[in-house]
C-alpha cells in the first residue's frame, strides 16, 4: 500500500511539474522586463550587440523582452513602429521610450525603469546605465514617444 501511494505521489508531482506555467499578469511582466533590464547596468555598449557579451540600444530591448517570451523587432524604429503607443502620462516599468538624438527618425531606445528614469546603452565608450526623463536635460528634449510590447491586451492608444 505505501508503495502504491509513493507511486501516486510522485506521479502527481511530475504531472504538474509538466504543466505549462501561467504566464504573470501585464503589469508584473512589465516590471521584470524593467528588472532584466536593471541586472545589465554595467554591461558595455557594443554596436549591433544583442546579448550579454554587449548591447547597443535596440538590442538591449530586445534582449531583455527575448528573456520574457516577448519577441520584438531588432531596430528602435521598427520597435517604435510596432509597439503599442502608450502616453507619457501612462508610462509604466518595462515600456520602451523612444528619442530623436542624431537623425529626423527615432534612433534610440531605452527601457522604462519608473520614476522618470530609463535604461539605455547610450553609445560607444560606455556602459548600460540608467538615464533621466525628469526636467529639460538631454533625453527628456529628445523623447518622442512610448510603446508598449507586453500588455498586447490593452488597446494601442492614439498616437
Amino acid at each position: 500500500m505505501r508503495a502504491a501511494l509513493a507511486i501516486a505521489v510522485a506521479l502527481l508531482a511530475a504531472a504538474c511539474s509538466s504543466l505549462p506555467a501561467t504566464p504573470p499578469a501585464p503589469p508584473q511582466q512589465g516590471a521584470a522586463i524593467a528588472q532584466a533590464a536593471a541586472a545589465l547596468v554595467g554591461t558595455r555598449y557594443r554596436f549591433g550587440g544583442a546579448d550579454a557579451a554587449g548591447f547597443d540600444c535596440s538590442g538591449l530591448a530586445r534582449y531583455v523582452h527575448e528573456r520574457l517570451g516577448v519577441a520584438i523587432p531588432r531596430t528602435a524604429a521598427e520597435q517604435q513602429r510596432a509597439a503599442h503607443p502608450v502616453p507619457l502620462a501612462e508610462l509604466a516599468p518595462g515600456d520602451l521610450v523612444f528619442f530623436r538624438i542624431r537623425k529626423r527618425g527615432i534612433d534610440h531606445v531605452g527601457v522604462y525603469a519608473g520614476g522618470g528614469r530609463f535604461i539605455h546603452a547610450p553609445r560607444a565608450g560606455l556602459t548600460v546605465r540608467y538615464g533621466d526623463l525628469r526636467g529639460s536635460g538631454f533625453y527628456a528634449r529628445r523623447l518622442v514617444g512610448a510603446g508598449r510590447f507586453w500588455d498586447r491586451g490593452t488597446p494601442p492608444s492614439p498616437r
